[in-house]
C-alpha cells in the first residue's frame, strides 16, 4: 500500500487568534503545497529521521517516508499543521475532514508541543479553488465563500522567523478583557468583509494589525515598522501579519492594476489524499 497526501498551506485574510474563543475566521488554501509519500513496508522504517520520529509517535505503521514542501516553515503559512494534517491522512486513511482536523491537532499538541487551535487544519482541510472559508469556532460550522475577484492579496516576507512553541503562543498573559475585545472586534471584520469591497477590507486588515500588535502583542517594533511600510506601499491598500504572530509573512491586499512588490497567492484546492494498493 502507498499514500500520498498533497496538503496546502494557509492564507488567513481575518480572524486572527479567534479559533480557541469561539470568534470567526476567513482563511483560504494557498497554491503552496507538502507531499507526503508513505509506502508500507514490511518492517522498519526508511526516510528523514525527524519525520520517522514524528511518524512512529503518531502511531505510523513501517513505511518508507519521502516529504517534499514548498511551504516556508515559521512564515505563518501553516508549514507545521499541513505536516500535521499530511501525517494523519497518510496514517489514518480517508475520514471525515473535521476527524483528520482532531487528529492533526493532536499530533501538533502532543508531539510538536503547539497549543495550536483548529483554524489551521480546518482551513487546508475544508478550502477549495477560488473561495475562502468562513469558520465559526462556536460550533465548528464551515460555510464557502467565493471571493470577488477584484480582492488580489500577495504576502510580502518580514525575512524573521520562528517557532511557536518557542514564542508566547497561547499569551495566558494577556487579560481577559483584552481578548474578549479582540475576538469580538476580529468577528465584526469577518462579518463585515463578506460584502466589503476591497478599499473597505484594506481598512479591517489594517485594523486587525492594529489589534493583533497594540492588544495582544504578538508582533514586534521591527515587524510593525516592516507592516507600515507595506500598507504604505503605492497600490497597496491594507496589510497586517498573518498566522501565529512574531515573525513571518505579511498579508497585503493590493490594487487590480498596479505592481506591488511580493507574491501573489490564490486561493486553492484543500488537501487530498491518494492510495495506491
Amino acid at each position: 500500500m502507498r499514500r500520498i497526501a498533497i496538503v496546502p498551506a494557509r492564507a488567513n485574510i481575518l480572524g486572527e487568534y479567534t479559533d480557541h474563543r469561539g470568534g470567526l475566521s476567513l482563511p483560504f488554501a494557498t497554491q503552496h503545497r507538502l507531499t507526503l509519500t508513505a509506502s508500507e513496508r514490511e518492517h522498519g522504517f526508511t526516510g528523514n529521521g525527524d519525520i520517522v520520529s514524528l511518524w512512529k509517535a503518531a502511531g505510523g505503521w513501517p513505511a518508507d517516508l519521502e516529504l517534499e514542501s514548498k511551504i516556508p516553515i515559521g512564515a505563518g503559512m501553516s508549514s507545521s499543521a499541513a505536516l500535521c494534517v499530511a501525517l494523519a491522512l497518510c496514517i489514518n486513511g480517508k475520514r471525515s475532514h473535521m476527524e483528520t482536523c482532531l487528529e492533526a491537532q493532536r499530533i501538533e499538541h502532543e508531539f510538536l508541543g503547539t497549543p495550536c487551535g483548529l483554524l489551521d487544519p480546518i482551513a487546508i482541510t475544508h478550502s477549495s479553488e477560488k473561495h475562502a472559508i468562513i469558520i465559526d469556532f462556536s460550533d465548528l460550522s464551515v460555510t464557502p465563500f467565493r471571493i470577488p475577484e477584484e480582492w488580489k492579496f500577495k504576502i510580502i516576507d518580514t525575512g524573521v522567523r520562528r517557532h511557536l512553541k518557542d514564542t508566547s503562543y497561547g499569551l495566558s498573559n494577556v487579560a481577559e478583557d483584552v481578548w474578549k475585545k479582540h475576538v469580538a472586534e476580529e468577528s465584526k471584520r469577518v462579518r463585515e468583509a463578506i460584502s466589503c469591497d476591497p478599499y473597505q477590507l484594506g481598512k479591517s486588515l489594517n485594523q486587525s494589525h492594529f489589534s493583533l500588535s497594540c492588544r495582544i502583542g504578538v508582533s514586534t517594533p521591527e515587524i510593525d515598522q516592516l507592516v507600515e511600510k507595506v500598507q504604505t506601499t503605492k497600490g497597496v491598500l491594507g496589510a497586517r501579519l498573518m498566522g501565529g504572530g512574531f515573525g513571518g509573512m505579511i498579508l497585503a491586499i493590493v490594487e487590480n492594476n498596479i505592481e506591488v512588490p511580493g507574491t501573489t497567492i490564490v486561493p486553492s484546492e484543500s488537501a487530498i489524499l491518494q492510495e495506491f494498493v
